[in-house]
């Protein structure tokens, strides 16, 4: 069982393939609707998010500007005018982010999470696009070598290959 969590997003933050310890670590995405499966809605209308995400302020900062350069990119595409009309009507925290016009391209960096079963967990995440799939980005998650970070991932990824 792999112990880096990878999910394929689209430039909607609709997340489109995972692996098993991405469903274990973020979301129980087989058992979504695929509509759900998108990470703006998750941080911006999930009552969970700010306890999942410790980082939630940067979170919903960096999403919203990753969906503004999908706007710059494509600004008639219908679905994503929608997921940003829904986020508008559901969230005052997206409303006042959209408005400051932050632009931001998801690249590398550090995300913290909280989980149910492993706790607190620190992880680098880089982004790298897809070959032959425009706007198209897998996200791989990566703990440092013997990190308690690692040890996390690992039982995670030995509880994640029973269920």
């Amino acid at each position: 069982m792999p112990t880096t969590p990878a999910v394929i997003m689209n430039d909607r933050n609709d997340v489109l393939a995972w692996n098993r310890l991405a469903a274990a670590l973020l979301a129980d995405f087989p058992n979504l609707p695929p509509r759900e499966r998108n990470m703006a809605r998750r941080i911006f209308l999930d009552p969970d998010a700010r306890s999942i995400h410790l980082d939630w302020d940067e979170a919903a900062r960096t999403t919203v500007g990753i969906l503004r350069m999908a706007a710059g990119r494509q600004p008639h595409d219908p679905e994503l005018v929608r997921l940003i009309g829904e986020l508008s009507l559901g969230s005052p925290e997206f409303r006042r982010l959209w408005a400051s016009h932050h632009v931001h391209e998801k690249t590398h960096g550090l995300k913290h999470f909280r989980h149910p079963a492993i706790g607190e967990v620190a992880l680098n995440y880089e982004t790298f696009q897809a070959p032959g799939a425009a706007h198209h980005l897998l996200v791989v998650y990566t703990a440092a070598p013997g990190s308690p970070a690692e040890e996390a991932l690992n039982f995670l990824a030995s509880f994640a290959a029973v269920t």
